[in-house]
C-alpha cells in the first residue's frame, strides 16, 4: 500500500507540475542566467511542498467553501502576470536580457524570490492542483497511504524543479545569441500576458 500510494502521488505530482506554466518560465529563466537558482529552486520546493501537505491534510475543502479566496487571487495573480509580461517586452525592446551580469540591485537575491513567490503563490491554479486536486486524490488511501501520496507528489516537485532550474545550462550555447534572448523575452511576455487574459475571463 504504501509503495503504490508513493508511486500514485509521484506520477500525479509530476502531470500536475512538469505542465507548462508562469512558474516553469520564470525558473528556466533564472537557470539560463544563472541567477540565485538555488534560492529560486528551494522556494518553489518548499511552496510546493508546503500547500501538497495542507491539501492532504483537508484543507482543500477549506479552499473549496471559500471561494472569495480564490477570486482574489485571480486578479492578483493576472496584475501580476501582466506586469511581469510588459517587462519582459521591455526587455527585448531595449535589448537588456542575455547573460551579462544584473547591476543596480534589479536582481538582487531579496526580488528574485519574491518575484518566485508571486509567481507560485498569486496563481489560483497552484491552489487547484496542489491543495485541491492533490489533496483530494490522497483520499483514495487511508492513515499512512495519504502521507506516502503526499512523499511522492513531493517528490515529483523537488525533481522537476532541481532539474528544471540547474538543466536549463544544458541550454546556454543557444542562449549566448542575444536574438535568442530576445525571442525567449518576446514569448514568455505573449505567454504571460495570455494567462493574465485567461485568468481574467
Amino acid at each position: 500500500m504504501f509503495s503504490s500510494a508513493y508511486l500514485a502521488g509521484l506520477g500525479a505530482g509530476a502531470g500536475l507540475i512538469i505542465a507548462i506554466g508562469a512558474q516553469n518560465a520564470f525558473v528556466l529563466r533564472q537557470g539560463l542566467r544563472r541567477h540565485h537558482v538555488g534560492a529560486v529552486v528551494l522556494v518553489c520546493i518548499l511552496a510546493d511542498i508546503s500547500l501538497i501537505l495542507l491539501g492532504v491534510a483537508g484543507m482543500g475543502l477549506a479552499v473549496q467553501l471559500h471561494p472569495g479566496l480564490l477570486q482574489w487571487l485571480r486578479y492578483a495573480g493576472a496584475a501580476f502576470l501582466a506586469a511581469y509580461g510588459v517587462l519582459a517586452l521591455w526587455r527585448a525592446w531595449r535589448g537588456e536580457s542575455g547573460l551579462q551580469p544584473a547591476g543596480n540591485g534589479m536582481h538582487s537575491r531579496s526580488r528574485i524570490v519574491l518575484a518566485c513567490l508571486g509567481f507560485t503563490l498569486l496563481n489560483p491554479h497552484v491552489y487547484l492542483d496542489t491543495v485541491v486536486l492533490l489533496g483530494s486524490l490522497s483520499t483514495h488511501y487511508d492513515g499512512d497511504g495519504r502521507w506516502a501520496f503526499a512523499a511522492g507528489a513531493s517528490t515529483a516537485s523537488v525533481l522537476w524543479f532541481v532539474s528544471l532550474g540547474y538543466g536549463a545550462r544544458v541550454l546556454l550555447p543557444v542562449f549566448r545569441n542575444p536574438v535568442a534572448w530576445c525571442v525567449f523575452d518576446v514569448a514568455v511576455a505573449a505567454f504571460m500576458i495570455t494567462l493574465a487574459v485567461l485568468l481574467v475571463a
